[in-house]
């Protein structure tokens, strides 16, 4: 056995628990957002994902992933069933912690990533379509651009693509999968509008934000001065975006809405996941505040272009992804991460249109496959809930069971 960094080992699995946390976040947060008739239904999918997808990158996720396929677009099957892997095998003598703690912390990302698109098409998907979208989309999307970006595929090896945390993997990836899922699956028939249960909100959005300072400050895989500068960077980011979109809505809303200053905090820990560990404080107040003008400008087009995304999955996450990146690539400083590279504002032109096409490539390629497996999907079984359906509510229609009697 190798010797390895108990220290960092010990950090990298709280960070693994941080994470794992975040997506019974996500499903209180999603919960609390539908009507009462649907919260099961939207809740299973984020925590079904936890089995499933942890099977899938068992199996062979990671090794897509991690192994093999240096400057390529997916890696092999070297390490499919972690065939081969010993107890005591280091990831790399710079990171210095055994290689089932990457294992273990890289797949709490595997499996939030496509709960997230469940909040565009809540009340109206067959549990079914979701299970067979999950699976397909995980090994056509997810592999192959997590590959791309942390594993040493194209991006990352042949363009210098950086994403500290996900910006590009997780929720560039998750929101726009779920704008063509809107696109695909159409308005529903029941349109209830109000959040059921406020502070399930209320509750998941604090479990993501406890959660994300090991999605942040976890990916730099070991603790130094950049671990640091991560977590406080993802707390600022958070905290502007929150105020920002509060002060945003009660100016256009005229209320100063506790729903608007949960979602502007996501939208701040979407943004700045990309960059946290390669820009400076003062640059994530201005990634904070941007986010919130964005994704809140985001859900305004929604809105006027009549396109139900239940939950603002597209506007926050995926529109949050993308300025994410964009300001990775304006405000990156190797002065506060000697790793990363200069941005544009430090010199850093080609880094940057490096890092803004990667994510408008990845953006469009999401968005297509989304909609044309589930397209596919529904000659296999149907996709969309029957108006019946609709009208009891998935929770009794699709699972039996009622959250509340």
């Amino acid at each position: 056995m190798q010797p390895y960094g108990e220290g960092n080992t010990a950090f990298m699995l709280i960070s693994a628990a941080l994470v794992m946390i975040m997506t019974p976040g996500l499903a209180f947060f999603y919960g609390g957002l539908v009507s009462r008739k649907n919260v099961l239904a939207i809740m299973i999918q984020s925590f079904v994902s936890m089995g499933w997808t942890t099977f899938l990158w068992w199996a062979c996720g990671y090794s897509l992933t991690f192994s093999g396929g240096q400057g390529g677009l997916i890696g092999d099957l070297h390490l499919a069933f972690l065939r081969g892997v010993k107890p005591g095998d280091v990831y790399s003598l710079t990171n210095n912690i055994p290689l089932l703690v990457l294992f273990v912390y890289q797949m709490m990302f595997a499996i939030i990533t496509p709960a997230l698109i469940t909040g565009a098409f809540a009340n109206r998907i067959k549990f079914t379509a979701y299970m067979v979208f999950l699976t397909a989309w995980m090994f056509c999307v997810y592999f192959p651009v997590a590959h791309n970006v942390w594993g040493d595929g194209f991006f990352a090896h042949n363009w210098g693509v950086l994403d500290f945390a996900g910006g590009t993997a997780v929720h560039t990836t998750a929101g726009f999968a779920a704008l063509a899922s809107v696109l695909y699956v159409g308005r529903r028939k029941v349109i209830e509008t109000e959040p059921h249960n406020i502070p399930f909100v209320a509750l998941g959005a604090a479990l993501l934000w406890f959660g994300w300072y090991g999605f942040n400050a976890g990916s730099e895989l070991r603790v130094d001065a950049v671990t640091t500068v991560a977590f406080a960077n993802t707390d600022i980011a958070a905290s502007i975006a929150a105020v920002t979109w509060l002060f945003i809505a009660w100016i256009f809303e005229k209320k100063p809405k506790f729903v608007g200053l949960l979602t502007g905090a996501v939208a701040g820990l979407v943004a700045i996941t990309p960059a946290a560990g390669f820009v400076s404080i003062k640059a994530s107040v201005a990634i904070g505040f941007l986010a919130s003008v964005v994704c809140y400008l985001a859900v305004l087009f929604k809105n006027k272009m009549g396109l139900d995304d239940a939950l603002d999955v597209w506007g926050v996450h995926g529109m949050g992804g993308v300025t994410g990146c964009i300001c990775t690539g304006i405000f990156a400083s190797k002065f506060w991460n000697p790793a990363g590279t200069d941005g544009l504002l430090f010199g850093g032109t080609h880094f940057f249109l490096m890092e803004t096409l990667s994510v408008l490539i990845v953006a469009a390629y999401s968005f297509i496959f989304s909609y044309v497996a589930l397209w596919a999907i529904n000659f296999i079984t149907p996709v969309k809930a029957s108006a019946e359906d609709e009208e009891m509510g998935l929770d009794a229609a699709e699972h039996g069971e009622k959250a509340y009697v």
